[in-house]
């Protein structure tokens, strides 16, 4: 099969999908190269090719179109972090003495959850990519080692390379084609973007402050900038179940407050259930 095969079959699952070079690298040249200093950034709004993965798209023909224009591609790009089901990359190095993947297991003890079986990509030299299924509207960047030695993460604006891509190292292939799993509830909090430090009162108060407590941090959701929503969620969750009060108010009032705001109803109910569940140490 050519890379542009396999891109399309990654397409039809519904992922979103750019050409790549045998270096892992964007096949496209940017066509603001020789923009001026100081030039408005661009990513994409220009609607020519070379934005790296914010070309990513999940429409054949402009795929087919871009594929085109870089006849020398030898792989593509999954674009992390689209739609109400983002893909959540989870890069596994083994190399230089470091194990990811021991890693990996070691945190989720840790934590006390069960890594569940999901599609599982083998990559060249040796590692694994593990994909999941992310919270929706979070604000999961990509990072290195953040989560232990050997672990990266692929969130928004991030890619992973797709099965059947060749690399100067070799190919990418499937190791294990489970369905892609929902990545764990108690991992999430330690993915996110940290919120700014609240100006609000830690939620301590006896029985008669306790409701103004909970309005204050609706608020504090409510006030959400672009990008913190579901960290906002998850912190203010852990503050309310803090207080005592009834936990199914609290789930309804911050739940709604946050759907309110264009976070998709089954997303903010998975947040605001795993501060819930989430112990107190692991709490931010």
């Amino acid at each position: 099969m050519t890379p542009l095969e396999y891109a399309l079959r990654m397409q039809e699952r519904g992922y979103h999908v750019f050409p790549t070079t045998r270096m892992k690298l964007p096949a496209l040249r940017s066509p603001h190269r020789n923009d001026p200093p100081g030039a408005p950034r661009c990513r994409g709004e220009c609607g020519r090719f070379g934005h790296g993965v914010h070309d990513a798209t999940n429409d054949p023909d402009r795929l087919a179109d871009m594929f085109a224009a870089a006849p020398y591609a030898a792989g593509y790009g999954v674009a992390c972090g689209r739609g109400d089901y983002p893909l959540l990359g989870v890069d596994l190095d083994r190399k230089n003495g470091v194990d990811g993947v021991a890693a990996f297991i070691r945190l989720a003890e840790q934590y006390g959850v069960t890594i569940p079986d999901t599609t599982t990509i083998a990559t060249a030299s040796g590692g694994q990519h593990r994909w999941f299924i992310g919270p929706a509207g979070a604000p999961v960047q990509n990072s290195a080692s953040k989560l232990g030695p050997g672990i990266d993460v692929r969130g928004y604006g991030g890619y992973l390379i797709g099965p059947g891509s060749m690399t100067t190292k070799g190919a990418y292939t499937v190791a294990h084609a489970h369905p892609v799993a929902e990545f764990p509830d108690a991992l999430v909090p330690l993915t996110l973007t940290p919120p700014p430090k609240p100006r609000l009162p830690m939620p301590t108060m006896p029985g008669p402050r306790r409701g103004a407590a909970l309005l204050g941090l609706v608020k504090f959701v409510l006030e959400s900038g672009q990008g913190e929503l579901n960290n906002r969620l998850y912190w203010a969750a852990c503050r309310a179940y803090e207080t005592g009060t009834d936990a199914d108010a609290i789930s309804r009032a911050l739940v709604d407050a946050a759907v309110s705001l264009g976070h998709p109803d089954r997303a903010a109910e998975r947040t605001v259930s795993s501060a819930r569940n989430a112990p107190t140490r692991n709490r931010p």
